[in-house]
Formats: structure tokens, C-alpha cells, sequence
């Protein structure tokens, strides 16, 4: 089978080594527009469960993956400057970057021919296929030229938010909320290589333009927060590479295929970061969509397939996503609780986690919130 996968990320790289291994026969080529080793972001994060999930499909990914993960148990939220803790979390960070490297190496020796800066401006320029994979991101191509056939939903939420690194390493996922004249500003926060975290900072549009986020410098912007989170930053920098502030989108599409085209990660569709969720679920959908191909003979069959089995549960997840991003909006509801009621209400926003879940993670924390009368 030739196959042509648009998109050199997380989700057409893994595809394009899972379609391989299952069947070396396959002609698989990944066209990216960026250069070898040029992303954007920082880090990004795995579960425990993903990890298991990543190990089940292809051993030396997963045993190269895990030389290079920086991983933890906790959650910290950041409430009128006090911290408090819940364990039992098991979570695993890795720099964007360093996952690609791993992918792009993992092709390479299967077989995938990946072809780096290549614009593709037109869907007729691309090799001959008997398969398209659109692994191309929020703002599919694959899925902007057949619009008609996928029928996708566009919601842009909100918040606005930033990307950005720091040389001060968190020691767990850290949820930092601090006010000022300006308003409410949220940082999520997590290491996720031994001299660097991730630093994203979400705020809402009335904040930002207080603040003159709409206004300033990178630089300027930089620094302004820098002021405000001084306290958690300990005087390490922030670091930009291409930090914009955009507004996140919820994607979905009615239809995941379209004759011999098919979606897969955030051009099918997207779960807010708050969930740390959207790298899973691609990855997921490669797998997922690389096994069907290799039951079924039928392209149209083995698509039907992929959709059926992954629509379920990554609907399920993007209801959690909503969930959560929604309680993010309006957060400052909710800046009048103490900073442990706070925190229950933190970790309980996107109604995947209940108090007998807390439980079974952190008795010790539970036993808290009993104490203070708050469950």
C-alpha cells in the first residue's frame, strides 16, 4: 500500500512506524513543512497508563522514550500563595522535541521516507497514494480541502494562553493561580527534563487586555509575568519560542474519513492541555488506525473500523476536556474558597476524578478534606 501522511508530529510519525512494522511492504512517506529538528512548544506529558499503552505496541520506542522522561506522582495547586499537595498521581513529562527525535529515528529505520520542508500548497502535489493520512494539525489542510465530506466543528474557547519554558523545575504538575489590579492568571507547570519546565499561562480576554498582553513585546509580555509569578518562578527566566498568545479550539468532525482520506490526531480532533490528554490520543489513533489497516484488506472497511473503535473514546475524553476548560473560565468563581476546598474543586473539575478516586490515590488528602467538613 503507498501511503502519504501529511504531517511530521507526534501522531503521522508513529503511524507512519506502526504502518510499517505491520507490514514492510507498505510505502510510507511523511511530508512536514518544518525543518529536522525545529518544533514549537516545550514539553509534554504521558500517564503511567500511556506509557504501558506505548510499550504494548512498539518496545524500542517505549524503552528509548523512557531513557528521556523526567517523572513524578504529585499535583501542586497554588492558591492565595499556600500549596497543597495530592500524591498518587503518576505522570511522566518529555520535551516535545525529544519525542519527535525518537519518532523520526524510529522511521527511519523501518523504512518511512520522511521529506522535511515541503510545503504543500496544493493536495494534487503530493506523491501518488492509495491512502491519505491527515496528521496535520488544528488547522488541517487535509481537512480544510474536503470540509464538505468531514463536516468539522471549530469551537475557539475563551481564554487566551501562552507556551512557554523556564529554567525552574517544578516538582510535579503545578497549578498556579495569582491575581493582581489586572485580574486572574492561571500557570500550568511541569518538568520535564532536568534543566527545563514547561510554563503555560492562561488568562482570561478581559485580563489580557488589562494587563496589555494584546499590546506588548514578547519580551515586554515576558517580563510582565515574570513580575507575577516571581514568587513561583525563584528568579529563573521565561522562555519563548513562538509563545503567542492564541485561544485554544475544540475540534470535531461528523466524519473521520472520506474515501481514501483519513484524520487522525488534532485535524480529527482536540482536548484542551488542562487534561494532558491531546499527545495520548494521538497516539493512540495511530495505533488504532495502523492495526485496522493491517486486519482488514478493505481501505473503506479498515477506516470504518479506526473511527468506530476510537470515536467513543475520544468523545468521552474531549467531554472531560470541556469540562475542564470551562471550569478554567471561569476559575475566579471559585478565588473565594479556602486554599484546600480550592484544591478539591481543582482536581475534581473535569468530572473524570470523584472523591473515591482521590481516595485510592491519596487517603492522606481525603482525610483532609473530612477533617475540614468538606466531603
Amino acid at each position: 500500500m503507498r501511503i502519504v501522511v501529511l504531517g511530521g508530529g507526534p501522531a503521522g510519525l508513529y503511524f507512519a512506524l506502526l504502518a510499517r512494522r505491520l507490514d514492510s511492504t507498505n510505502q510510507v512517506t511523511v511530508v512536514e513543512r518544518n525543518p529536522r529538528g525545529s518544533t514549537f512548544g516545550w514539553g509534554v506529558v504521558f500517564s503511567g497508563k500511556t506509557l504501558r499503552f506505548l510499550e504494548g505496541q512498539d518496545v524500542e520506542t517505549h524503552a528509548r522514550l523512557r531513557q528521556k522522561l523526567a517523572t513524578w506522582e504529585n499535583v501542586d495547586i497554588v492558591h492565595r500563595g499556600e500549596r497543597v499537595r495530592i500524591e498518587g498521581n503518576r505522570f511522566a513529562g518529555i520535551a516535545r522535541l525529544e519525542l519527535l527525535k525518537v519518532l523520526e529515528e524510529r522511521c527511519l529505520e523501518q523504512g518511512v521516507e520522511l521529506r522535511f520542508e515541503t510545503e504543500v500548497e496544493d493536495l494534487d502535489s503530493l506523491p501518488a497514494y492509495d491512502l491519505l493520512v491527515g496528521a496535520d494539525g488544528v488547522n488541517s489542510r487535509v481537512r480544510t480541502t474536503w470540509a464538505d465530506h468531514f463536516n468539522p466543528s471549530l469551537d475557539t474557547r475563551r481564554n487566551r494562553y501562552a507556551w512557554y519554558g523556564t529554567p525552574q523545575l517544578f516538582d510535579g504538575l503545578t497549578l498556579t493561580f495569582r491575581e493582581n489590579e489586572d485580574g486572574l492568571f492561571i500557570a500550568h507547570s511541569y518538568r520535564f527534563e532536568p534543566q527545563l519546565s514547561t510554563f503555560i499561562v492562561e488568562c482570561d480576554e478581559k485580563s489580557w487586555r488589562a494587563a496589555g498582553l494584546d499590546r506588548r513585546s514578547d519580551a515586554d509580555s515576558r517580563a510582565y509575568l515574570e513580575r507575577l509569578f516571581a514568587e513561583d518562578l525563584a528568579g529563573e527566566p521565561l522562555l519563548s519560542n513562538r509563545s503567542n498568545w492564541i485561544r485554544f479550539v475544540t475540534v470535531r468532525n461528523q466524519h473521520w474519513s472520506y474515501g481514501r482520506r483519513v484524520l487522525l490526531g488534532d485535524a480529527a480532533h482536540t482536548a484542551h492541555f488542562s487534561i494532558g490528554s491531546g499527545t495520548k490520543i494521538a497516539l493512540e489513533d495511530a495505533a488504532a488506525l495502523a492495526s485496522s489497516l493491517g486486519q482488514y484488506g478493505q481501505i473503506d472497511t479498515a477506516l470504518a473500523a479506526y473511527e468506530a473503535e476510537r470515536r467513543p473514546v475520544v468523545e468521552k475524553l474531549q467531554a472531560a476536556a470541556q469540562s475542564s476548560l470551562e471550569w478554567f473560565e471561569r476559575a475566579a468563581e471559585d478565588l473565594h474558597l479556602d486554599p484546600l476546598a480550592f484544591a478539591y474543586r481543582a482536581m475534581t473539575r473535569s468530572e473524570r476524578i470523584d472523591i473515591e478516586n482521590l481516595r485510592q490515590r491519596d487517603p492522606a488528602f481525603v482525610a483532609r478534606l473530612e477533617e475540614a467538613g468538606l466531603v
